[in-house]
């Protein structure tokens, strides 16, 4: 089967302020959500499309993910814990898992604390036809639409940086395929938004950065204590 991507990595770190105080002795992707971790929902989801190994990076409470997954495997599947004493962000997080990604791999990258079942492969075969190093998830409905695509799909602005409204205003999906030769971008070490790193990307190259709108299925993002309590409630 082609266009199979074997690693993901699900962002983990963050320190889930909005959702204090449930988050003081807990990540957020670990609250539970329907009787079990907020972060299988992704686990789950990743496993449809092939992936064999998740990669999984922690800050706030790490002792945490190592009771809920004491085996170092969800379901059969190995997971690694990438630990960050510092929070790196999200381009410094994924620098932080460089050795852990083959040459020539590339991995898709999946924020811990969604729900949601869109489906995955149309992003993974835009990504291997489009052939460039990022590929963005995008919902043209959202309450956050802060992405800008032009014409031909590629990304043109994020978060109104460049002023470039283009064709359309999408809203991230929080998931996105990455070659590993992206990482050489990447600063060791350093604490930097992903968004920064695409936003120089775009600027050298206004074709560097693409996306696929993926309108079908459900997404949530789970922000707030009020979207955590409907959701657990079988709010999706």
């Amino acid at each position: 089967m082609e266009n199979i991507i074997n690693t993901a990595f699900i962002l983990g770190a963050g320190l889930g302020t909005r959702l204090r105080p449930l988050t003081e002795n807990c990540p957020k992707p670990l609250l539970p959500m329907g009787g079990r971790p907020i972060i299988t929902y992704a686990m789950e989801h990743l496993r449809a499309i092939g992936v064999q190994k998740f990669i999984i990076n922690t800050h706030h409470c790490p002792e945490k993910y190592a009771e809920a997954f004491p085996d170092n495997q969800w379901q059969g599947i190995p997971v690694t814990f990438r630990h960050e004493p510092v929070l790196l962000d999200t381009a410094g997080g994924i620098k932080n898992i460089e050795d852990l990604i083959a040459a020539e791999e590339r991995i898709i990258v999946y924020n811990g604390d969604i729900i949601t079942n869109l489906p995955l492969q149309p992003l993974i075969a835009a990504h291997f036809a489009q052939k460039g190093e990022v590929t963005l998830a995008l919902r043209s409905r959202g309450h956050l639409l802060n992405v800008n695509i032009d014409e031909k799909g590629f990304i043109c602005d994020l978060r109104h940086a460049l002023n470039n409204a283009g064709a359309m205003s999408c809203q991230f999906a929080g998931i996105y395929v990455i070659e590993r030769s992206f990482l050489t971008r990447l600063e060791q070490g350093k604490a930097e938004s992903t968004v920064t790193v695409w936003l120089q990307m775009i600027k050298k190259n206004p074709h560097s950065v693409a996306g696929i709108i993926i309108d079908e299925g459900y997404w949530h993002d789970v922000g707030t204590i009020g979207e955590y309590e409907k959701l657990n409630q079988g709010g999706f």
